[in-house]
């Protein structure tokens, strides 16, 4: 925690400098009160100098309200600085996960990122505000009570030195039986998303399986674990409150007791007394306000440890550090002897992928479920990074190119057709956002969306809903393709996001990309065998391996893979 506080406050230093000063102001002005009022009741009340007590007693009430204006101020910009040190952390972990490939994405799960970002910052954010509004005085507080106390009566401070141990050992023995179990709830938190998430995401298959009620077992579970986790560390913390309370009053009592015997026997003045029980409360107050800080920053630094893992964690895909000068080609794809696997696994899921795609041409690629087709195209775009062989684009190996460079070539479109809360204006602009309406016409035009889009009464301006919930599959596809076509890219990549079409759409919108994409290289990952016939080269995996590659007619020859397919889903008179 120490760290991550070091890191993101420095910025911040002055503002810490002015909180710290006015804190300390703050508790000198409390340590200094007790003794003009002992002064009042020792100089004034007992030898009757009314004087006395007015003009002592005026300047108490000005320092008491220039003590309420250095705390409101130190509130202020305590709380200022803390939540600054928030904004920052979280904008810090979300750019960081920008970075990140879909390994680093993957080993953290995005359950656990959102809580990172969200929960864990807000625990180390809560303990910075209580140490700038209240924490940092403690101290000042403790050791300057004592040494007050010890001023006023050197004999009756012989309390302190029994009560302030008792009241560490009782402390130490709760956190460390409470540390431990903040870890266990952090990752319970983090489960808690993770089904949560599920539920909401996956409502529909729910529904369609009737498994309402097992999803409802399953947050019950993971939503108990979490509170009797939470359960047992508020009832380790709820014995510590009222054992320094009782500590406190026990102390008070034996102050005015023994203080007592000496105001009767003459040793110690009566104001003095007064003074000493303020400090014995003051010492005592200040270490209970530790004790709040020992309850939060256990599990505070269990969160720091959580958002310094994600903020330390380097991603597997960068960029290099001295990019290759752009070349003279445009759309050029090629794959030379590129070999895939995923972190853990024992066998690649690529093996030996060698092909070229140029401007104008459509390299389809076909194959079972599970034969890579997805993590094939994935690599283009350096979603991941080939563990083996080389990808070049316009004839530069990607990893020697800046990602944004590599992205701005590609027009994706991933499986899962994905759309952001907005409008349908603000997605088909998520690729040039300097896109007027006539080229936001032309794309729908192209992927077969302006017809539904007509429909709507705002048009363009229809709001989508996060993830583009509020609209059919068929119709995501569609505004993902025309988002995809208002990029203009060089290189077009479709993994199967023509899936939700009916044959009628899924061929006109074919013959209409065919028209509009003319120089630029479309790679098209598919399902359906009428839809690629007419490839410049189709290119047939199995198990991760080529099996087959060429055009229709070729393949139907050569690659016993291809003709299963074919004959799986047409007629002979169909395939030929």
């Amino acid at each position: 925690m120490t760290a991550l506080l070091k890191t993101y406050l420095r910025p911040y230093w002055k503002q810490l400098i002015l909180v710290m000063g006015l804190l300390m102001v703050q508790a000198i002005a409390n340590l200094y009160l007790p003794s003009l009022n002992a002064n009042i009741i020792n100089n004034g009340v007992v030898r009757g100098d009314t004087a006395y007590i007015m003009s002592t007693g005026g300047f108490m009430l000005v320092v008491t309200l220039v003590l309420g204006i250095v705390s409101i101020i130190g509130i202020y910009w305590g709380s200022k600085t803390a939540m600054a040190f928030g904004r920052d952390v979280r904008g810090a972990i979300f750019t960081k996960v920008q970075t990140f490939s879909q390994k680093e994405v993957n080993h953290f799960g995005a359950p656990s990122l959102i809580t990172r970002n969200t929960n864990d910052v807000q625990q180390v954010q809560m303990v910075l505000v209580f140490a700038l509004n209240m924490i940092l005085s403690a101290p000042i507080m403790a050791v300057g009570g004592i040494i007050m106390a010890l001023r006023e009566d050197v004999p009756l401070s012989g309390i302190i030195v029994v009560v302030v141990p008792v009241m560490a050992v009782l402390v130490g023995l709760i956190i460390s039986r409470a540390v431990p179990l903040f870890q266990i709830m952090q990752k319970r938190v983090d489960r808690v998303n993770q089904v949560v998430r599920e539920k909401l995401s996956g409502i529909r298959v729910i529904r369609a399986f009737v498994r309402t009620e097992h999803e409802a077992k399953r947050f019950d579970v993971a939503n108990h674990d979490l509170t009797n986790t939470a359960l047992t560390v508020n009832r380790i913390f709820a014995l510590l409150m009222p054992a320094l309370t009782l500590i406190l009053y026990t102390s008070t009592v034996a102050v005015l007791w023994f203080g007592g015997v000496r105001v009767s026997s003459g040793a110690m003045p009566i104001g003095n007394l007064t003074a000493f029980l303020t400090y014995i409360m003051q010492i005592l107050l200040a270490v209970m306000m530790a004790t709040i800080m020992f309850v939060l920053v256990p599990r505070a630094a269990v969160s720091a440890g959580r958002v310094q893992e994600v903020l330390e964690t380097e991603p597997s895909v960068n960029d290099p550090q001295e990019p290759a000068a752009a070349s003279d080609l445009h759309g050029f794809v090629e794959f030379r002897d590129v070999e895939f696997r995923y972190p853990g696994a024992e066998e690649p899921v690529l093996h030996h992928i060698s092909f070229t795609s140029g401007p104008g041409e459509t390299t389809a690629i076909i194959g079972s479920t599970g034969s890579g087709k997805t993590t094939l195209v994935n690599l283009v775009p350096r979603l991941y990074d080939a563990t083996g062989g080389t990808i070049l684009v316009d004839g530069v190996d990607i990893r020697d190119m800046r990602r944004d460079d590599l992205w701005q070539k590609i027009g994706f479109v991933p499986q899962r057709a994905f759309l952001f809360s907005g409008t349908i204006a603000s997605n088909l602009r998520y690729g040039d956002e300097e896109a007027n309406d006539d080229r936001l016409w032309h794309a729908l035009d192209v992927a077969q969306g302006r017809e539904f889009v007509d429909e709507l009464e705002e048009g363009l301006d229809y709001p989508i809903a996060q993830g583009g919930t509020n609209v059919s599959g068929g119709q995501r596809q569609r505004l993902a393709i025309a988002r995809a076509l208002v990029k203009r890219p060089e290189v077009y990549v479709f993994d199967d996001s023509f899936s939700a079409l009916d044959f009628t759409t899924d061929s006109k919108l074919r013959a209409a990309l065919k028209k509009e994409i003319t120089d630029a290289t479309t790679i098209v990952v598919a399902q359906r065998v009428s839809s690629i016939m007419h490839a410049d080269r189709i290119i047939v995996l199995e198990h991760g391996t080529v099996v087959g590659m060429g055009t229709h007619d070729e393949l139907m020859e050569t690659s016993p893979t291809y003709r299963e397919i074919v004959f799986s889903q047409m007629s002979e008179e169909e395939a030929a």
